[in-house]
């Protein structure tokens, strides 16, 4: 069994071995062909840089010795040969870089005498596996790194004690600030604005002393670049952040007021540095950005706790305008949830196609009180004080118009003077209709108490889980 398996080695191992003599071989030509390129003579003339003498200033001989010499001294150059023809110098031979081919070059042509050069020299790179250019670069980088080492130790040094320095002063800005500045949010903007130059301050220093002065007067002019892109980039977010300082700062608002900004009415439930929550009397809640607050128009409903609110009742022409307000001023005056300073009036808004529209304006508590809870209660008991009193309130008049006319039937007199025997009695629309008795109570079951509607808010609905909510609350106070 040992034959087959020296065969079934032998043809695995023929294929490996050509891929491997062709890999060589084409290493190998890839190599010549380097070299090759490499080699290639490159023939360059160089023209004269001066006006050329009539009469040769030196012979042809002497300039190609004295060429000669220089350029066999360097060792730079194998297989040198100079020719000269009437002061044309003709370099031939192998150089090892093309820093020495242009040296020999410039060389010919500030030699007296000389009149052209055509320099045909070939470059011919060498490999040197030599280390010494490495080692000469690691130690002159390990000169330089124990030149700059007391440098480091005092940046390491600096550094952490600007650090340390700025952290103490913004704590030491905020306990000092701690009874001027009731929101944490701007105590920290402050400390920050204080401890952030002492920070800046350690970095220009280590620059400084390790004479990187160039360096840090570039990376501020960088910075100023990267904020203006930053500014432009995120302009929105910043602009949120500035109105969130700016509305920290005045305070048009606390957390808990009824506000109403940006056709929105709510409660305000937080605020952070990109926008405010409100919580609707529908029980949304509406996140509108700090920036549109800061622009729009607020109404703070909870800042004063009076309120006033305005009711509307139409009566009669033939009515005592007069008697009326007295008796709809009576009525605010003796309802508990209206204020009796400032005191309940009654105007005269409008005079109507069929009623004389009046307005009563009275007060109330914004705080614990709904304005329209209240309103209702006023107006329900209005009309009943001006039932009572015999006080019409006629619908508005309307105008029937007929375009093609509205046909009359005369009936004879003798047909209506006795009424037919099957013909039924007139019978009363009302008569059978109770009397109605208005509700003389302050609030009914109906209207569901005078309290706000805040108040009666489910509180699963305060407590809602909003991810912006659970940031830091820039209305808090500590």
């Amino acid at each position: 069994m040992a034959p087959p398996e020296t065969g079934l080695t032998r043809v695995s191992i023929l294929p490996g071995l050509r891929l491997a003599v062709l890999a060589v071989s084409l290493v190998i030509a890839l190599i010549l062909g380097s070299a090759q390129s490499h080699a290639q003579i490159e023939e360059e003339a160089t023209a004269p840089g001066q006006a050329v003498a009539v009469e040769p200033v030196a012979r042809d001989e002497a300039i190609e010795r004295r060429i000669g010499r220089i350029l066999r001294a360097t060792g730079w150059y194998r297989d040198v040969r100079i020719s000269v023809d009437e002061g044309i110098v003709f370099l031939d031979g192998i150089a090892g870089s093309q820093d020495q081919r242009v040296w020999a070059r410039d060389l010919a042509a500030r030699t007296e005498g000389t009149v052209a050069v055509v320099n045909r020299i070939e470059v011919r790179e060498e490999v040197k596996w030599d280390f010494a250019p490495a080692f000469s670069e690691i130690e002159a980088l390990a000169r330089k790194i124990a030149v700059s080492l007391p440098l480091i130790v005092l940046a390491v040094l600096i550094l952490p004690f600007a650090w340390w320095l700025s952290s103490a002063i913004a704590l030491l800005a905020r306990r000092l600030l701690a009874q001027r500045v009731e929101q944490d949010f701007l105590r920290d903007v402050i400390a920050r604005a204080i401890a952030i130059p002492i920070l800046l301050l350690g970095v220009y220093l280590v620059l400084q002393v390790a004479g990187l002065t160039g360096l840090a007067v570039s990376l501020l002019g960088g910075a100023g670049v990267i904020g203006i892109v930053i500014g432009f980039a995120f302009r929105d977010i910043a602009e949120n952040f500035l109105a969130s300082l700016l509305l920290s700062i005045r305070r048009p608002f606390s957390q808990g007021d009824v506000i109403g900004v940006a056709d929105f009415e709510g409660v305000v439930q937080t605020m952070n540095t990109r926008s405010t929550i409100l919580l609707t009397l529908e029980g949304n809640h509406v996140q509108i950005p700090n920036a549109t607050v800061f622009k729009s128009t607020i109404v703070n409903y909870t800042a004063g706790p009076a309120r006033r609110v305005t009711a509307e009742v139409g009566i009669g022409y033939d009515t005592s305008i007069g008697e009326t307000q007295k008796l709809i001023v009576d009525v605010l005056r003796d309802h508990d949830a209206i204020l009796n300073e400032p005191p309940p009036m009654v105007l005269v808004d409008a005079l109507g196609s069929a009623t004389v529209n009046l307005k009563a304006h009275f007060w109330i508590d914004g705080r614990t009180l709904s304005p329209n809870k209240v309103r209702s209660s006023a107006l329900r008991l209005i009309k009943r004080a001006l039932v009572d009193n015999g006080v019409p309130m006629p619908d508005e008049a309307r105008e029937v118009i007929f375009p093609q006319g509205l046909p009359v039937v005369v009936m004879d007199r003798s047909e209506t003077s006795t009424p037919s025997a099957t013909q039924a009695p007139a019978v009363d629309a009302n008569a059978g209709r109770s009397a109605e008795v208005e509700s003389g109570t302050e609030s009914t079951s109906a209207e569901g108490g005078l309290g706000s509607e805040i108040s009666e808010l489910p509180q699963e609905m305060a407590d809602a889980d909003i991810p912006e909510a659970a940031s830091e609350n820039l209305l808090s106070k500590r």
